[in-house]
């Protein structure tokens, strides 16, 4: 069983500041990718952030410069940054992990978390 566990969320004021966490546990072989994605009231989800094994990342044009993708392999972790925020980035941000759950199975697979909302709100 894997599980992802998201927090972090919260109501922030234009211009403020978050940090959201994405902690993966259960039976884990080896994490590949990991994504952030968010979804706002009848929007479709889009892909935010994303983090690979080595450290590349990549960034939705809207947020670049904005926000920050890292992660501690140590704690199967991947955090998001998030500064300078905007009432647009306001949408429940979920996770996402790649990941080979035995060293014998090569095939990844993909798990999600619940999710964690973001407001941004005076």
């Amino acid at each position: 069983q894997v599980q992802l566990m998201e927090s972090g969320g919260g109501l922030v004021q234009p211009g403020g500041s978050l940090r959201l966490s994405c902690a993966v546990s259960g039976s884990i072989y080896e994490i590949g990718a990991m994504h952030w994605y968010r979804q706002a009231p009848g929007m479709q989800r889009e892909l935010v952030a994303g983090v690979n094994s080595v450290g590349d990342t990549n960034y939705a044009d809207s947020v670049k410069g904005r926000f920050t993708i890292s992660r501690d392999s140590a704690k199967n972790t991947v955090y998001l940054q998030m500064k300078s925020l905007k009432p647009e980035d306001t949408a429940v941000y979920l996770c996402k992990a790649v990941l080979w759950v035995t060293r014998w199975d090569a095939r990844t697979y993909e798990f999600w978390g619940q999710g964690t909302q973001v407001t941004v709100s005076s």
